[in-house]
């Protein structure tokens, strides 16, 4: 079982949205057949194997084994990964494009390179699983608190700084067995606690005393 499985088809993604499939998703962290999650669930066992059929059609789950009881056979099922992700790409015709109006203290924009992020690590995630390998990805997640807005920008421009000086030592357009790697840097507020949990955007005023993250990562394209 995989750890995080990336949806890419819309009627995929469609399917894992249902209530009562996402209920059976997470059901089948620990493999069971349909009578057991009717029994787990509290559902008619017919519309277990109904929900169950269509998420097989989709390769949201698989088939664990199947046990002989008799003149009965009993399906074991079991959910691809313990978790999941909607790629953006599952709704390619409106999915975000940050190339469209570039602003690095746009929040939307911002929103935009993370859409690009898992549209892209996404991608690649599905296509080495499939062919039996890693995908090679460097990713730093730190948290640093501002005492002043003046510092947070002041951070900002020396970060950007530093990875200009480093992009531009390492940078080699020439290199013929180069492989071409997209890094993005992200700074943004943390939401405090009851704000997340309702949902909620929460001003300044509402944080814990203005915490901010720091998030890098790289993922590896292949060209050719």
């Amino acid at each position: 079982m995989l750890d995080v499985a990336v949806i890419e088809e819309a009627a995929a993604a469609e399917a894992s949205l249902d209530p009562i499939r996402s209920r059976i998703l997470a059901a089948l962290a620990e493999p069971g057949s349909a009578a057991m999650l009717a029994g787990r669930l509290g559902l008619p066992r017919q519309k277990v194997n109904y929900h169950l059929e269509e998420l097989e059609r989709h390769r949201l789950v698989e088939l664990a084994e199947e046990r002989r009881k008799g003149n009965v056979t009993e399906r074991i099922y079991r959910a691809v990964a313990t978790s999941y992700v909607i790629s953006p790409s599952a709704l390619a015709a409106v999915s975000p494009d940050p190339s469209r109006a570039p602003d690095q203290l746009s929040a939307r924009w911002f929103l935009a390179l993370g859409a690009r992020l898992v549209q892209e690590v996404g991608s690649l995630l599905t296509g080495t699983s499939r062919a039996g390998r890693r995908l090679a990805t460097f990713g730093i997640d730190a948290e640093v608190r501002f005492a002043t807005a003046a510092d947070r920008a002041a951070f900002a421009d020396e970060l950007a700084q530093a990875v200009a000086d480093l992009v531009g030592r390492y940078h080699d357009e020439a290199a013929p067995e180069g492989r071409n790697h997209r890094m993005v840097i992200g700074l943004h507020q943390i939401p405090a606690p009851s704000s997340a949990a309702a949902g909620t955007s929460a001003g300044p005023e509402q944080q814990s005393g203005g915490t901010h993250t720091t998030e890098s990562d790289a993922g590896q394209e292949h060209r050719g």
